[in-house]
C-alpha cells in the first residue's frame, strides 16, 4: 500500500533530506502553468524507460495535478521493488492551496 505525505509534511520532514527524490509525472504543458523546481519531472508515460533516473537508494515522493496519477505511479514503483515510495496528497493543487498559494491552478 503506497504511503501518502501532505504537501505540508513533505516540506517539513521530507524536503530537507537530500535522498528525497521528488517525481513530477505530469505533462510539459501543466509545468508551464505551475512547477516546483525541486521536481524531476518524468511524464507518466515515460516512467518505465526512465526508471534509471530514479535511484532505488532514495526515498521516493511521485506529484501529479490532484494525486490520482501520481498513485499509480507510486504502486509501480513499488511493484518494480522501489522500497520508499510515498504519493503526494492533492498533488500541486494540494501543494498551491497549503504551502505556496502563489501557485497558479488550472
Amino acid at each position: 500500500m503506497v504511503r501518502e505525505v501532505a504537501p505540508a509534511e513533505f516540506v517539513a520532514t521530507l524536503a530537507g533530506q537530500p535522498r528525497t527524490l521528488l517525481i513530477d509525472v505530469r505533462e510539459a504543458w501543466e509545468l508551464d502553468i505551475a512547477r516546483l523546481p525541486q521536481a524531476l519531472h518524468v511524464p507518466m508515460a515515460e516512467v518505465p524507460e526512465r526508471l534509471a533516473e530514479i535511484g532505488r537508494d532514495r526515498d521516493v515522493v511521485v506529484m501529479c495535478r490532484s494525486g490520482g496519477r501520481s498513485l499509480h505511479v507510486a504502486r509501480f514503483l513499488e511493484g518494480q521493488g522501489y522500497g520508499s515510495v510515498a504519493n503526494l496528497s492533492g498533488g500541486i493543487l494540494a501543494w498551491q492551496r497549503d504551502v505556496d498559494p502563489s501557485l497558479a491552478t488550472y
